[in-house]
């Protein structure tokens, strides 16, 4: 199962065809998923349209609620695990989406974001169609070893992720969206950095470790995530 190459081809899917597949997939997968903390505790539900709330002008066959305990680094956590599923049924030809414009109907305080997905094919684009910033923008210096961050999607393609180099890898941050932004995007951003996360994992699989450190530098503008080896 060669994952890495779906980040280069990956599109955030809005068009579904209405065809039915196992849905057992989705829950094989997920045994082995790696986390980003393992000490947080989350879990998903499988649902249909009419069992969500959206506010988009498209839908899709299929929604995942993603639910977790509220911790240190939770929703860095579910962007990680997640986009490690997304990816796995982009090469399935299964697309999905995450919709930062939506709920679940029943009230749950665990409740994170959903993810769409469903049969398509509208899935993939060449590299040169995707809109990034440079290595040189999302990095003390440009590095092509952070590529697959780069094309990582994100809220409104906001992009949020900074890598500074350190002695055992990337110290990495948040940037801090102006201040009509972060209105918008405070809850989902670090959902994004997670999300970037997962495809640096994906692309180094047995060598990415992440980790805290207790000092670490301070970034006018960032916030401090926290740090890779890759």
């Amino acid at each position: 199962m060669d994952l890495e190459k779906q980040i280069y081809v990956r599109k955030s899917c809005r068009n579904y065809m209405d065809e039915e597949f196992d849905l057992k997939i989705i829950d094989e997968f997920m045994v082995n998923v790696k986390t980003l903390n393992d000490n947080i505790k989350y879990y998903y539900k499988i649902l249909k349209r009419d069992e969500v709330n959206l506010r988009t002008r498209w839908s899709a066959p299929y929604y995942l609620a993603l639910f977790s305990q509220i911790k240190d680094n939770y929703k860095e956590n579910i962007g990680f695990v997640f986009q490690q599923l997304s990816l796995y049924l982009q090469s399935l030809g299964i697309g999905s989406c995450w919709v930062g414009m939506g709920s679940i109907k029943e009230k749950n305080s665990e409740f994170v974001i959903l993810i769409s997905f469903g049969k398509s094919d509208k899935i993939s684009r060449d590299i040169s169609k995707f809109k990034r910033k440079s290595l040189e923008d999302i990095s003390d210096y440009a590095d092509e070893k952070l590529k697959p961050a780069q094309l990582a999607p994100s809220a409104i393609n906001s992009q949020p992720w900074y890598f500074k180099h350190s002695d055992e890898g990337f110290d990495v941050y948040q940037v801090q969206q102006n201040i009509i932004k972060r209105q918008i995007l405070k809850k989902w951003n670090p959902i994004d950095v997670g999300i970037s996360l997962a495809h640096l994992y994906v692309a180094n699989e047995e060598t990415f470790e992440f980790y805290i450190k207790k000092d670490f530098e301070k970034i006018k503008g960032h916030t401090y995530i926290g740090s890779i080896k890759i």
